[in-house]
């Protein structure tokens, strides 16, 4: 089995960095350009080489089944997860692929075997993102009832966990009595070749957090600003420690980086304002706001600029040393890492790649590629 050590999740960068969304159409941008993400395969399979080439430790997917509308449906068209992670390992040499797994809709003997796969054929680089769902939308097109009670949800989620887990563990079949599962000369072979697959767990209601101290080792959330982040941070730090664990936080961020700030910030006004998909950023909001609790009221009421730009990410718009710097404040708070989203992932990355990453490895925060 492979050493936690070479496992790019917890490698020694103090800073993390990671892309988000990559396999849903439009990426985190909720825009009308042309110019916005195509998750398509090609575009996918470009931008893993040149992740996994510049030392970029994950690349993380949202797991959708229904789009919010407007005129470009975003998020109506995405590649799903696990398949998804499959080809991006197959086809990249370090970088970890996380799989995200709606737990309601994901049955954990197939889970189970399914990341065990992609993590045998990638020599020990599947990570998993638990997910215990909020999107009513989602749970009515499976035909599921979606819990009102979120520790409705997490009790689910929690056993589905264990279920996987032990599925990981177990060489001999057993038996699974439980309150939503139920089996009999149950196992799963093989087991991951890792020793301990990476868990990220988004949450930020108290049932969700819980959940993330009892089995996740990093918990991803959205920030507001650098004191948001600074609190998160000491929270999530002595609620893990309460329970003898180690949960590092990992955030969100939208990348507009250019040569000088004018352009940037022009080019953050053309695409996340004056063509921003209006419609479909209110439905998104909405169903934040209605199903979810990863926004206060009052966060949603002034990020609508933010989903617009990037769904609700922390902005990071200007020149290569503004945004290292921004970077560099945001480690400072404690965060462990953080994913980054472009307009166009696959031709943006490049300038991010030759100009942002090597001041950060000049301030200490990463180390260079060999």
């Amino acid at each position: 089995m492979s050493e936690s050590g070479s496992v790019p999740m917890f490698n020694a960068n103090r800073l993390k960095l990671g892309t988000f969304s990559a396999n849903c159409s439009g990426g985190m941008a909720v825009t009308k350009v042309d110019t916005r993400w195509n998750n398509n395969w090609d575009n996918n399979l470009n931008l893993v080489k040149q992740c996994d080439e510049a030392g970029i430790e994950f690349m993380l997917p949202i797991a959708r089944w229904i789009g919010y509308g407007g005129d470009t449906d975003f998020h109506g068209n995405v590649l799903e997860t696990v398949t998804w992670a499959a080809g991006l390992a197959a086809n990249s040499r370090h970088i970890q692929v996380f799989a995200t797994v709606h737990t309601a809709f994901n049955h954990p003997i197939v889970v189970a075997k399914q990341l065990a796969t992609i993590d045998q054929l990638s020599n020990g680089r599947i990570g998993l993102n638990v997910v215990a769902g909020w999107n009513k939308p989602e749970y009515d097109a499976f035909g599921v009832e979606l819990p009102g009670d979120h520790g409705d949800r997490y009790a689910m989620a929690q056993e589905w966990f264990d279920y996987v887990q032990k599925l990981w563990r177990e060489d001999r079949p057993f038996d699974w009595e439980g309150s939503f599962y139920r089996g009999k000369g149950v196992y799963s072979l093989p087991h991951p070749v890792q020793s301990h697959v990476p868990i990220i767990n988004a949450a930020a209601s108290q049932e969700g957090r819980a959940f993330a101290m009892r089995n996740a080792d990093f918990l991803f959330t959205p920030i507001m600003d650098f004191e948001h982040a600074k609190a998160t941070v000491a929270d999530i730090h002595g609620r893990a420690a309460s329970v003898n664990r180690t949960v590092k936080v990992l955030t969100f961020c939208t990348v507009v980086c250019r040569p000088t700030q004018r352009e940037a910030d022009d080019f953050l006004q053309w695409y996340a304002s004056d063509n921003a998909d209006w419609d479909a950023v209110d439905n998104l909001m909405r169903l934040q706001g209605m199903h979810a609790q990863s926004f206060s009221k009052e966060a949603l009421a002034t990020f609508r600029d933010r989903f617009a730009s990037g769904h609700g990410g922390l902005p990071l718009v200007g020149t290569p040393d503004h945004v290292a710097d921004q970077l560099e404040k945001l480690s400072d708070t404690g965060i462990a890492g953080t994913t980054l989203a472009f307009l166009d992932y696959a031709a943006e990355f490049p300038y991010f790649r030759q100009e942002v990453l090597p001041r950060l490895e000049a301030r200490g925060l990463r180390k260079p590629v060999a």
